[in-house]
């Protein structure tokens, strides 16, 4: 098992006003975990699996996401099947954080095997203290072996 010390943050989401404020209100709570970003779902999967742009790249340990389902070239269900079908990927923990509510879209992400669903709220308040409360969450997370490379 790995603290969250230890582990990289994946973070897929295509909005930059939402990059913008996961990251600021992760680091509010504490989080000081190197934080990547990547705008759609095929960046995300490419940073994963060392292909594309990030062919000669090496992960440097253990990794977690936070996915936002609607994202342009694929999308979050898209990435989340494609991880969890995958030898290599599918230990890495998923947290899907997004503004869709509809509960058979909670389902589906859990079904497609994502660990923790939160709902980002549209007041900006709100949504900042989500992230926060979030970030709390982080802290006392324990990642298991084999979520990395």
């Amino acid at each position: 098992m790995h603290e969250i010390n230890d582990v990289t943050i994946l973070l897929a989401e295509d909005d930059p006003g939402h990059a913008r404020l996961i990251e600021k209100n992760l680091r509010r709570a504490n989080i000081k975990n190197e934080i990547v970003f990547s705008t759609n779902g095929q960046e995300a999967l490419d940073y994963l699996f060392c292909e594309g742009s990030y062919e000669n790249n090496k992960h440097g340990g253990h990794l977690l996401m936070l996915l936002d389902l609607n994202m342009p070239v694929l999308d979050g269900y898209q990435v989340l099947q494609r991880m969890k079908t995958d030898e290599r990927t599918k230990r890495i923990p998923v947290i899907v954080l997004t503004t869709t509510d509809d509960p058979r879209e909670v389902s589906r992400c859990y079904d497609l095997g994502c660990n923790v669903y939160v709902t980002k709220p549209v007041d900006y308040e709100q949504f900042s203290e989500a992230i926060r409360k979030l970030g709390l969450f982080l802290l006392v997370v324990m990642i298991p072996d084999g979520a990395g490379w």
